[in-house]
């Protein structure tokens, strides 16, 4: 039997190949950050993003199978049951890769506008800047970074 591209990356070893099966698409990131905009139907998925219905389908089954969202139905007077798709702890993990996304995008990727949006702290109201953080709580500059092969990850 031949090996698919997906038996590779679930196969493999390396954990950010392994997410990429799941997060690796465009509209994937674009779907997550509609959710957490608060956006949960499929509907306002799909007239926010303006993507087709079967693609959308595609993505949310698979952030759904995956664990980042959950479906939850619902059900509007006088028309049929329908789902809502909402993030769970898992997704909301995501919400690091998202602001990693948007930093570097706003620094590098800006253009003529401004930032549509700001990481700001909840308690504080702070702007927020993502980083890579040592065991102590420091913030380490990205130069001191090292991705360090594990020889043996069991």
């Amino acid at each position: 039997m031949r090996r698919t591209t997906r038996d590779a990356l679930q196969d493999s070893a390396c954990s950010i190949q392994r997410s990429l099966e799941v997060v690796g698409d465009p509209w994937t990131i674009l779907i997550l950050r509609e959710a957490f905009m608060g956006v949960t139907r499929f509907g306002d998925f799909g007239a926010a993003l303006g993507i087709s219905t079967d693609l959308l389908s595609d993505r949310l089954t698979t952030l759904v199978e995956a664990g980042v969202m959950e479906k939850r139905p619902y059900n509007e007077p006088g028309k049929r049951a329908r789902h809502s798709y909402h993030l769970t702890p898992t997704g909301r993990e995501l919400r690091l890769v998202l602001g990693a996304l948007q930093q570097w995008g706003d620094r590098h990727r800006l253009g003529d506008d401004s930032p549509s949006s700001e990481r700001r702290s909840r308690a504080t109201d702070e702007r927020l800047s993502v980083a890579f953080v040592d065991e102590s709580g420091n913030a380490v500059a990205l130069d001191d970074v090292d991705f360090v092969p594990v020889t043996d990850p069991h």
